[in-house]
């Protein structure tokens, strides 16, 4: 597995020209919603805040189509839906990032179920082949390892990489005031082939921006 993962790392970085960039997003109001919503569920359906990232990364993708898709033959062809590849480490070592089928359309209690299942299953080695072959962009969390920002490589034929940090307590500045706000280091790592820094920018504004409004990420869109 080490073997795969390398050569597909270093197939990526000859053939991809990455360019990086990341956003520090304060994530006060949607922990206190999150933590609202969960009141009212039992334990077992509660919904993580890793699922909250992952539909706010879908739902913002609309703005910036460019980064969800595929390049292969010298073109890019966007997907319609996000089919979010999310990394997930596997007991017995090596990592594999299955498809979470469009994430932008289904509703939270609905991802955090199906997350649990891909999650299960990729790590008793019972992944289904379109789940390893349907990704168009790959979402990584590293918050529960401790760190506080990742930079990842573009798994290709995809064009861009989000990455998570742990969710952490900070001192924050807004408004003329200072306070304590758990805050998240969301980065982009994306193909300059297909997008640029602006775009890319436009990406993670957005992405803060949905994350400050998380009633609006409840529920698939009509």
């Amino acid at each position: 597995m080490r073997k795969a993962i390398a050569a597909a790392m270093a197939r990526s970085k000859r053939e991809i020209p990455h360019y990086y960039l990341a956003e520090t997003i304060p994530m006060g109001v949607a922990l206190a919603w999150l933590q609202g919503v969960n009141a009212g569920r039992p334990i077992t359906e509660r919904i993580l805040p890793a699922v909250l990232l992952l539909k706010a990364v879908a739902v913002s993708l609309r703005r910036t189509p460019e980064l969800n898709g595929l390049y292969r033959d010298g073109e890019f062809a966007a997907s319609a839906a996000v089919h979010a590849g999310v990394a997930i480490s596997l007991r017995g070592g090596g990592l594999v990032a299955p498809a979470l089928h469009d994430v932008g359309g289904k509703p939270l209690g609905q991802l955090m179920t199906e997350l649990s299942d891909l999650v299960r299953r990729a790590r008793a080695g019972s992944l289904r082949s379109s789940e390893m072959s349907d990704p168009t962009i790959t979402v990584t969390n590293l918050g529960d390892q401790g760190v506080g920002s990742v930079f990842g490589v573009i798994y290709p034929p995809q064009v861009a990489l989000v990455g998570f940090g742990r969710i952490a307590e900070t001192a924050w500045a807004q408004d003329g005031w200072l306070r304590a706000m758990p805050v998240v280091t969301a980065s982009l790592a994306a193909d300059h082939r297909v997008s640029d820094g602006h775009r890319g920018a436009l990406f993670l504004a957005e992405l803060r921006d949905r994350l400050q409004e998380p009633q609006t990420l409840a529920e698939s869109p009509p």
